[in-house]
């Protein structure tokens, strides 16, 4: 088989695609339950997987990360990977670290487009659709099987009609909570640029906006512009789709990794720590140290210093102090005092 691609990434995304495909012929019984309609979202996500791909496979060839999803993954089935999947993955505990604020921003704007993700590609892809009977009751049908019943005026219909509504009106509070953070906080402006950290939000606001009028033109004005919001609608997502593993946003794609580093932490942490050459201190695994050393010199890089200690094996603020000694050229890294904000958090 890896005779017959070019490269590696040229073999993940042919799979990947073909198995889509098998999903789309099962899901629309045969393709005989494509809408026409979405057909421009699936282009842009089979799109978005071969950009995904193409980032993905040029990050994860990097020697460190390289590395710590190779022994991540061996440490996948820790007794402690199940909490830390949901703290990293539902209830952004890590962040909840740094704010309130910064945590119910990360939740409406990741839950947001997870849910509205989990909607829109079942029916972009045919895996779920609805029909409708004489008796008013919608079926809701999931790779060719009636799954359920439902009322056309019940609360699970409700739901059901009013699911990319509910998660608009997520993600616009969660991108006006960034936008007010971005414009009013001192760090966040000395460190953002307009096309990694505005573009962005304003994408995301853009497609629940159209996506919202939408539903206003259908309600309130009979369907008056439907086609032509329909169509801005449907390329500013694609657009966004092309875009997002090349931007920002592809951190969301990316998050499930942060699983499987701080598993990498915790199971060679619990093992042995190393100690500061320095103080004394210990502050990362002996793994870590020496991973960290190895993928130095892979790259061709030494930090060997003459007093016989590679800088990886020194603790931060001791290796901030050391890098003074050497401008200075007094021992300040020998001085026993440490730093006042070292364990600060945020």
């Amino acid at each position: 088989m890896d005779r017959a691609f070019a490269s590696k990434f040229a073999k993940m995304y042919f799979m990947t695609v073909v198995a889509l495909l098998i999903l789309v012929y099962v899901g629309t019984r045969f393709f005989t339950h494509i809408d026409l309609a979405l057909y421009g979202y699936m282009v842009g996500t089979f799109v978005f997987i071969g950009g995904f791909f193409y980032r993905f496979i040029a990050w994860a060839e990097r020697p460190p990360t390289k590395l710590i999803m190779k022994k991540g993954l061996k440490l996948l089935f820790r007794k402690s990977t199940p909490q830390t999947s949901v703290e990293h993955l539902a209830t952004y505990r890590f962040i909840f670290k740094r704010g309130v604020y910064r945590w119910t921003q990360h939740v409406l704007l990741g839950w947001g487009c997870i849910l509205s993700c989990c909607v829109t590609f079942p029916l972009v892809f045919g895996w779920m659709y609805f029909t409708m009977g004489e008796n008013g009751l919608y079926t809701v049908v999931a790779f060719g099987i009636d799954v359920m019943q439902v009322k056309a005026d019940g609360w699970i219909a409700f739901l059901f009609y009013n699911a990319l509504n509910i998660t608009a009106f997520m993600v616009i509070a969660g991108v006006c909570m960034a936008l007010y953070r971005r414009l009013n906080n001192m760090q966040a402006k000395a460190e953002q640029t307009f096309t990694y950290d505005f573009l962005p939000l304003y994408l995301l606001l853009f497609i629940s906006i159209t996506g919202l009028l939408l539903t206003f033109s259908n309600i309130f004005l009979h369907g008056w512009g439907h086609p032509v919001i329909s169509l801005i609608h449907q390329w500013s997502v694609i657009l966004t789709l092309i875009y997002l593993p090349f931007g920002k946003l592809a951190h969301i794609p990316f998050r499930p990794m942060s699983v499987l580093a701080k598993n990498y932490r915790e199971a060679f942490g619990e093992q042995q720590m190393k100690a500061c050459k320095v103080c004394g201190s210990s502050f990362v695994s002996t793994e870590q140290s020496s991973d960290v050393i190895h993928v130095l010199a892979q790259n061709d890089i030494s930090f060997e210093m003459k007093e016989g200690f590679h800088l990886a094996e020194l603790c931060l603020p001791c290796r901030r102090k050391y890098r003074m000694s050497r401008f200075t050229g007094i021992p300040t890294h020998e001085i026993k005092v440490k730093e006042a904000n070292q364990h600060a958090k945020g």
